[in-house]
């Protein structure tokens, strides 16, 4: 297939801007560290910059159309190169013991959401489609479960809108505000602080976002990779939910849904999982006794800033899109449900953190 050079002009101008946006982020970080608190680090983490930076900045300026098809590139394909790179810091033994832990976590939390909505929207009246999608969203994958849901339901562009907009806020607050949380709750223990991010938050940037905070602020990458691997779970999920919803939304009618399992199946799900095998592979073939040592971890050490940086542009680009605005025009009803949903998946996940702790903590 031929390279197609006005695409790859297109996307530069917001590429660059998100890339401008990270590295302006990190020399704010230094800034506050050096000069102002006189500290190793800033109380405030370069992503965490990144994305009030970009919220401030996509208010203040309406960005040109020019821009918004590389920030666009950036949200969807960077961000999730950034999360495929992460596997490399991961073992095989690493992704069986928290996927052990987390899978029966995630079931919890989508029960508990569904249950919870479906009961909600008898004292909340809201449509059932948008009952559908915002239960989706909140207990798998936010707004790619949406979209991925609202064809098979047959749902509206205002409720998918409207749906994604409630999504992205809660989303949001939660990115910013349960690193420090988890801290506070856990005393950085990062299995437990991974796990509630990674269940208890909706987008994957999101979790991405906050376990990168958490891992800038409190220097626990291992809480990072328990939030990746619990994320990546609950979107799986998507490819029983889908067909679950399509089935339940439509049942006693006759329709012809038409969906397909590979538009659903999260290809950088299989992404991460493949570099975690070249991580596993390389640290075979490359052992401490090999010649090759230096360069295998000087590799990986790369890989890891690469992250970081991917990360913190896709966040600072997803900030530039938020647009304020346009979650006013939401109403109060799907507010509350959206509300209600985002808090019950957090307390279901402290609920069970809590009780299963003498057993794997």
């Amino acid at each position: 297939m031929p390279i197609n050079f006005q695409y790859i002009k297109s996307i530069v101008p917001g590429v660059g801007l998100a890339l401008v946006f990270c590295l302006f982020s990190q020399g704010i970080n230094n800034v506050l560290a050096i000069e102002i608190f006189g500290t190793v680090k800033s109380p405030i983490s370069t992503v965490l910059i990144a994305i009030l930076l970009g919220i401030l900045m996509g208010n203040a300026f309406t960005p040109r159309p020019g821009m918004m098809v590389g920030l666009d590139f950036t949200q969807q394909y960077i961000l999730k190169l950034g999360i495929i790179f992460l596997g490399i810091r991961l073992s095989f033994s690493d992704l069986i013991k928290f996927g052990s832990i987390a899978i029966p976590l995630v079931i919890f939390c989508i029960l508990g959401v569904l249950i919870l909505i479906k009961l909600l929207i008898k004292k909340v009246p809201i449509s059932s489609k948008m009952s559908y999608l915002i239960a989706i969203g909140t207990s798998v994958c936010g707004a790619t479960a949406i979209v991925a849901t609202a064809p098979v339901i047959n749902a509206k562009k205002t409720e998918v809108a409207y749906a994604i907009a409630n999504i992205t806020f809660f989303g949001v607050i939660a990115m910013l505000i349960y690193p420090y949380f988890a801290e506070w709750y856990f005393d950085n223990n990062a299995l437990k602080a991974g796990l509630f991010l990674g269940t208890s938050i909706h987008e994957t940037s999101q979790v991405a976002a906050a376990g990168l905070i958490y891992d800038q602020q409190f220097n626990n990458p291992g809480t990072l990779d328990v939030a990746t691997v619990t994320k990546l779970i609950r979107n799986t999920f998507l490819v029983v939910l889908i067909p679950l919803f399509a089935f339940l939304y439509n049942r006693g009618e006759v329709k012809d849904q038409k969906y397909s399992i590979f538009n659903i199946i999260p290809y950088f799900v299989i992404g991460f999982i493949g570099m975690i095998i070249i991580r596993n592979l390389g640290d075979q073939l490359f052992s401490v006794e090999n010649n090759n040592f230096y360069l295998w971890f000087k590799f990986i050490e790369y890989l890891k800033i690469l992250t970081t940086v991917f990360l913190t542009m896709a966040m600072a680009a997803v900030g530039i899109s938020i647009n304020l605005s346009e979650l006013k025009s939401m109403g109060y009803k799907p507010f509350i449900v959206g509300l209600i949903a985002a808090v019950t998946v957090g307390i279901i996940s402290l609920i069970y953190i809590e009780f299963l702790e003498n057993f794997f903590f």
